[in-house]
């Protein structure tokens, strides 16, 4: 049996996914996207639920290194327990507190993973992703679960800076591959994922690579198996403080890639939004009170005018 110790099963699926055979593979997708349903799955209900046979199912338990099914769902069971265990330390440690006592907690964590994403970002990284997507003739964007607000928050900005951006959000992996189905050398594509990982995102950055696109990663560390197909990884730290991972520092990463590629194409930027600016007030969209774009701050409180000023 694997030493479970020093990693779980899921981490050792997750470690030998790129070496599995196709069933295998398929397994292993299910396990790592549906694991708190896969632990009380028989081997004949598992395969029954993705396609293969139960001694398929057999093989790939073995495959891992288990004597058979039983030891291996035995392992995925304690590995499952663990992290309601997690939670259950999180209660404790947050039960008997005010709720005061709870933000402060919580925005001191925040402000810490900030800090470490900080200290630990790869500047040579983060450069090259910006040159990237603003190089890009299409930019594809995917971030599954808690990570769409993330992706859908990239799309937003990245499309008033430049053309063709395209936010795939889809339930199966097979309207994944029709969205993006003419990638290529010439285009861009950022997978977001957090713990948990999504396997459909990891499958979108395998097939974006194999087309030979330049394929961004923005995930928590070197060990998040998002790396595997990126050529650029941006790191931010994401730790559980709650039932749910923080995703402040991520989101402060993708501000920082907004503002930086607003300093690379202020005339484009500033031209964008004034023609937003005027069909926003030609269509009412906004109150005229709650447009404030142009003459303060445009986004994200980074005025574009410090260039005009010299300010650089």
């Amino acid at each position: 049996m694997p030493n479970t110790a020093e990693k779980d099963v899921l981490a050792l699926i997750r470690e030998r996914l790129p070496f599995m055979s196709k069933s295998h593979k398929k397994i292993a997708e299910y396990v790592l996207d549906m694991y708190d349903e896969a632990v009380f799955q028989t081997a004949a209900k598992l395969g029954s639920a993705i396609g293969v046979s139960e001694s398929t199912v057999v093989r790939f338990a073995m495959a891992l290194g288990f004597d058979g099914y039983p030891e291996y769902q035995k392992a995925l069971g304690e590995c499952v327990r663990g992290k309601i265990s997690k939670m259950q330390r999180i209660d404790e440690r947050y039960g008997s507190s005010s709720q005061s006592e709870i933000v402060r907690s919580v925005l001191t964590s925040d402000i810490e993973k900030i800090q470490d994403t900080i200290d630990n970002l790869n500047t040579n990284a983060f450069n090259m992703a910006v040159n990237m997507l603003l190089e890009a003739d299409t930019v594809y964007i995917m971030g599954l679960r808690s990570n769409a607000p993330l992706a859908a928050f990239l799309h937003f900005y990245l499309n008033m800076i430049r053309k063709n951006v395209v936010l795939l959000n889809s339930t199966s992996t097979t309207e994944t591959f029709e969205q993006m189905l003419r990638i290529c050398d010439k285009d861009c594509f950022v997978g977001i994922s957090f713990p948990r990982y999504s396997m459909r995102t990891l499958k979108a950055m395998e097939f974006a690579n194999d087309r030979n696109a330049k394929v961004i990663a923005i995930t928590d560390t070197i060990h998040s198996p998002m790396n595997l197909y990126s050529s650029c990884n941006l790191l931010a730290r994401s730790d559980m403080v709650s039932i749910v991972d923080s995703l402040v520092a991520p989101l402060s990463v993708i501000n920082a890639i907004v503002v930086a590629l607003c300093i690379k194409r202020p005339e484009a930027v500033n031209n964008d939004l004034k023609m937003l600016e005027e069909v926003w007030e030609n269509y009412q969209v906004y109150l005229n009170d709650e447009i404030n774009f142009i003459n303060d701050e445009p986004i994200l409180g980074y005025s574009l005018r410090r260039k005009e000023r010299g300010d650089e």
